[in-house]
Formats: structure tokens, C-alpha cells, sequence
């Protein structure tokens, strides 16, 4: 990149401003967190994560130099979005994912929710297994309650996910009710929200790193020690 094109040392540092500002905004909105989907929660985070990916940008073109996290971000693997700028009706499609780790726990909810709607004993059966455990208690509870309430079920969460979509009209009834899933317009996305332990991971990973740190310098420092003839090597650095 030629020097014309590089950004002013102090574009970077207006950019290092509104990340600190984007913290401010993003602890304040989760200090006054109204639910666990609080939408002002979500819209701090991905102003956060703009700030962030903005100065990196900036950062890296100026000084060559990179920062030490990353904000995950979900809309990166989207299109641009193409749809209406405002739009009159919308999709939520949402997905959850959970094992089922404690079978009878399961199987004894469904149960309590089968001996409830048929006090007579009449076609009391479909609890007796795992797939009519499922469809009784999913059938019974919202799914939010269930996400809420999924361990009294037997089941662990996964990873889930939540994408709304823009659309011209709203849809007829019944009309997508056969394929619900198959006329997925990517470029359509207005904002999607992703939920996984692998974030939670990566953050675990930094800690790790930073909590071990004198530890590894000991080590390398007695593997040095006991071989005296080791010769220190090369290593180029990578950026990116």
C-alpha cells in the first residue's frame, strides 16, 4: 500500500476512541439487561465488533500491527444485504440444538405431561419412548420454555442461532408451510444472532495463554538448560 493511501495517525487513534466508546456502550447496555435476548445488548455488540474490526483495519494499514482479539462476527459470512429498506413483514427463523443426555429424565417429563392429558390411561403410550417423549413435551411447552427449562428435560444445549428476514409481503396462509426452509434468500438478512460455547472457548484459550505464561518461559528456559547445543532458530513472524 503506498503512503498516500494509508490512513493519518490520527484517523487511527479517532478509531482506537470509538472501540472505547463501543466498550462504555456494550457494558452499560449489559448492566441493564432486561432479558436474556435484551435486542440492546445484541445492538452494542455489533457496534462493538465494528469498532473493533475498524481500528484492526486501520491499525494494520498504518502500522503494520494487528490486535491481540477478535469479536466474533457472524454477518461476515452473509452477502451484502439486497433487500427492502423497509420492510413490510419479516422471517425469524430460528434454530437450537440439544443432546439429549439424560434419558430418563426426559422420558419421566413426558409422563407427568401424558398421565395429565389422559387421566384415564387411554392412548397413554407415546411417552414410552424417546422420539414420542419429544414430540409430547415439544408439543406441550413453547420452545422458548424449553430453552429456558432444558436441563428439567434432560437435554444440553448446543448451539443455536436466530436470522430475520426482510420480506416485500407477508406470506399467504399455509402457503410455505410444506418447504418452510427451502426459499432461504442469504441476501434478504437483516441481522442474524449466533449463540456457541466455541466463543466462550476462544476466550478460555486466551486466559490459558495468559495464565500460563511464566510457566512456559520456565520450561523452555530448563529445556534450554539441559541441552546447551541447541542452536536458537528463525522465526518470521506472521501477520494475518
Amino acid at each position: 500500500m503506498s503512503d498516500a493511501a494509508q490512513p493519518t495517525a490520527a484517523e487511527v487513534r479517532a478509531a482506537a476512541q470509538a472501540v472505547k466508546t463501543a466498550l462504555d456502550r456494550h457494558l452499560a447496555a449489559v448492566e441493564r439487561r432486561t432479558g436474556e435476548d435484551d435486542p440492546a445488548v445484541y445492538e452494542a455488540f455489533n457496534q462493538l465488533a465494528a469498532a473493533a474490526e475498524a481500528y484492526d483495519e486501520l491499525l494494520y494499514d498504518r502500522y503494520d500491527e494487528v490486535t491481540p482479539f477478535e469479536i466474533p462476527g457472524a454477518e461476515d459470512s452473509l452477502p451484502p444485504y439486497a433487500g427492502p429498506e423497509e420492510p413490510n413483514a419479516l422471517s425469524v427463523l430460528i434454530r437450537r440444538d440439544y443432546a439429549v443426555v439424560e434419558p430418563q429424565r426426559l422420558l419421566a417429563q413426558a409422563q407427568r405431561v401424558e398421565a395429565a392429558e389422559f387421566e384415564d390411561g387411554t392412548d397413554a403410550e407415546a411417552s414410552g419412548t424417546i422420539h414420542g417423549a419429544l414430540g409430547l413435551l415439544f408439543g406441550e411447552f413453547e420452545p422458548d420454555e424449553i430453552a429456558s427449562r432444558h436441563k428439567e428435560f434432560g437435554l444440553e444445549e448446543g448451539d443455536s442461532t436466530l436470522w430475520v428476514l426482510a420480506a416485500d409481503e407477508p406470506a399467504d396462509p399455509g402457503e410455505w408451510l410444506e418447504t418452510p426452509f427451502e426459499q432461504l434468500d442469504l441476501q434478504r438478512v437483516v441481522c442474524r444472532f449466533d449463540v456457541s460455547s466455541v466463543f466462550d472457548e476462544d476466550i478460555e484459550d486466551i486466559d490459558d495463554v495468559e495464565d500460563g505464561e511464566d510457566g512456559v518461559e520456565d520450561d523452555l528456559d530448563a529445556d534450554l538448560e539441559e541441552d546447551e547445543d541447541l542452536e536458537p532458530l528463525d522465526v518470521d513472524r506472521v501477520d494475518r
